[in-house]
């Protein structure tokens, strides 16, 4: 398949805006930030797996950079100290969001069923973005740990309990796609069943 850069950047900007709105729909907003949204993740993995790592890497990247923006500049107020920032910025915003259109990317070339790279995919990048998420709460979120004596099962079961969520609706969202569309094709299409 050969796509024009021109396309390429249509559709990135088009799955940046659409996941962008698909981030404020959100079914569950724990209160130090996370949330449980409708398919969010999909439009940056969708973006990976179609145009491989140089696109899915910057669609990520770019998304990080908007979230961070748009819904995130006030947990600067939280956290003081250059360190935190960095750990904010990276493991918060940049990196997680990168590791969707990484995920993404991963199996686009593989001899999978489409249904099944994405899905595994989307997993992985879900799982790289939980990661992130796990190592800033350990980090620099664990003063806000309340009650909870240990910082390490604190930050698992916070990020774990949207995370997980997340996830999963990610990889639903993605293989369900990619059952109906052909992600691979040079105009993005339907597949065509076999009579």
């Amino acid at each position: 398949m050969n796509i024009s850069k021109t396309q390429k950047l249509t559709e990135c900007a088009i799955m940046l805006a659409l996941a962008t709105a698909l981030s404020y729909i959100t079914v569950y907003k724990l209160p130090m930030g996370g949330s449980i949204t409708a398919f969010s993740q999909v439009p940056i993995v969708i973006i990976g797996y179609r145009h491989g790592y140089k696109w899915g890497l910057g669609t990520g990247l770019v998304y990080g950079l908007l979230q961070m923006l748009l819904q995130g500049l006030g947990n600067f107020a939280y956290v003081s100290g250059i360190g935190a920032y960095l750990i904010l910025i990276l493991m918060d915003y940049l990196i997680a969001f990168t590791a969707l259109g990484f995920g993404g990317a991963l199996f686009s070339n593989s001899k999978l069923k489409a249904p099944i790279a994405i899905g595994i995919g989307a997993a992985v990048g879900s799982a790289i973005r939980f990661l992130c998420h796990f190592i800033s709460g350990v980090t620099i979120w664990g003063d806000y740990a309340g009650g909870w004596k240990n910082v390490w099962v604190y930050s698992l079961t916070y990020n774990g309990s949207y995370m997980l969520v997340e996830c999963i609706i990610t990889i639903v969202g993605t293989a369900a796609l990619a059952s109906i569309f052909d992600f691979k094709a040079k105009n993005l299409r339907r597949k065509v069943k076999n009579a």
